[in-house]
């Protein structure tokens, strides 16, 4: 008899679950399914599991291919179970070619091809719909997107969009993702929502095209240039009633909604001053090194260091000031803004061509909050004062590089059970672009003047 195993997690159980588990059985006699328990899926970084375990199992058993369903619940169960049960063959699907095949000397490791286009009517009893995700632009962001949002529970990839036909194909061939790249709206059809990961100045049209178009938008920062443009992204979704999320992935991490709220807890006193810093010496053939019109420091990480400011004083500044240094192209390789309130102040430091230590501080009245680099992905952070032995110290949980939470918040919004509109607002996105228009001003004024 010939053994086969493999493990999931089975939530919202689709199509895609129900082929793989066919094809599992397919190659033996015996299968053997695990189901991961709740716990064991927030350790490895599932973050929006809904359906519980007894569901899932159930689900999986109504399939009739399981001879046997077990629970998964520790890391390094899998050899445990390979060599209790005497398994024959492992097996995942495509999509985690190379993550097990730490396996091999135990069993022959099978990766088993994703089912393509899954219909977003599959999910039983139609309480939620298998988002179909299309990515707009296949450059260096797009690969991690596909890898993170294996690890959000109802959504998949389906298409790809890229006008460059290298590109495409080049996505298309490792990622086994088809990819338009002569019809935008035939790429729109194929899809439920888009994350936009184009060049920056496509941001706006791609974004208005699919909300125009009935599609749900992720769009990463910046998503226009102007105020106005923002403001109507946001109108069109409203009156569409599309969901649409800028992509700034630090606002919906979990340790930095913590630290914004223990900075709002009162714990340091009234604040008053914010200072953050985002620096990254940057290839200098990258976009962001040779674009003098649409790269630089600040339209690649201000909305990073721009997001703690207005979280915490707001965007009803009284005076806003920006100091770039350029290159001999007319690229800003380091700025710096400073904003004035009533009763407070704040600096955003951003560098492409220029290092500075990348921290984040919040000054108090009765103490501050020290969030070292990177603190954009907000792994740990302090609260000190007075007294230098007086130190709290925070560890939030962190998975991956922190995309599947905005991932998360994205899909949860479209299926109805997202309810955090705090992490990052619409008015915090307007007020952003608005800030980013007058930056946009000052630094072609700046240009002209050189």
């Amino acid at each position: 008899m010939k053994k086969v195993i493999t493990y999931g997690t089975y939530d919202l159980f689709h199509e895609g679950h129900y082929n793989l588990l066919k094809r599992a059985k397919a190659l033996g006699d015996y299968l053997i399914v695990g189901v991961t328990t709740e716990h064991f899926d927030l350790a490895r970084g599932k973050v929006n599991v809904i359906d519980p375990i007894m569901t899932r199992i159930e689900n999986v058993r109504k399939t009739g291919f399981a001879d046997e369903i077990i629970v998964e619940d520790h890391e390094g169960q899998k050899i445990e179970d390979i060599q209790k049960y005497g398994v024959d063959i492992f097996t995942l699907g495509s999509d985690w070619i190379g993550a097990f095949d730490y396996l091999k000397p135990f069993c022959e490791v099978v990766y088993l091809d994703r089912t393509a286009d899954i219909s977003s009517t599959s999910l039983r009893n139609g309480r939620f719909r298998l988002v179909r995700v299309g990515i707009v632009g296949t450059g260096r962001i797009a690969p991690r997107f596909v890898s993170e949002i294996k690890y959000v529970s109802g959504a998949e990839v389906v298409a790809a969009y890229n006008p460059e036909r290298q590109s495409a194909e080049r996505f298309s061939k490792s990622y086994d993702i088809p990819c338009e790249v002569d019809d935008y709206h035939a790429f729109l059809d194929r899809v439920d929502a888009v994350y936009i990961a184009s060049p920056n100045e496509t941001h706006y049209e791609y974004a208005k095209k699919a909300l125009l178009n009935g599609k749900h938008v992720l769009c990463e920062k910046p998503m226009a240039f102007t105020k106005r443009e923002t403001e109507e992204l946001y109108r069109l979704a409203e009156e569409r009633d599309k969901v649409l999320l800028e992509g700034i992935r630090t606002a919906y991490t979990p340790g930095f909604q913590q630290m914004m709220n223990v900075a709002r807890s009162g714990k340091i006193g009234e604040i008053v001053d914010v200072e953050a810093c985002f620096t990254r010496l940057a290839n200098e053939n990258s976009r962001e090194r040779v674009d003098f019109r649409y790269g630089g420091s600040y339209l690649e990480f201000g909305g990073y260091a721009m997001l703690p400011i207005l979280k915490l004083l707001g965007s009803d500044y009284q005076d806003l000031r920006f100091r770039s240094i350029l290159d001999e192209t007319g690229v800003d390789i380091y700025t710096k803004v400073q904003l004035m309130y009533e009763n407070g102040m704040a600096t955003a430091k951003t560098g492409v061509g220029v290092k500075s230590e990348g921290q984040l501080v919040i000054a108090g009245t009765e103490g501050y909050i020290l969030a070292e680099s990177p603190w954009w992905m907000t792994k740990h952070f302090s609260v000190r004062y007075e007294d230098p032995d007086k130190i709290e110290s925070y560890e939030p949980n962190f998975q991956g590089d922190g995309f599947r939470y905005e991932i998360s918040e994205f899909v949860s919004k479209i299926n109805g059970t997202g309810k955090n509109d705090y992490l990052l607002t619409a008015e915090e996105s307007v007020a952003l672009a608005g800030i980013t228009e007058e930056f946009m001003r000052i630094r072609a004024a700046q240009q002209e003047e050189n």
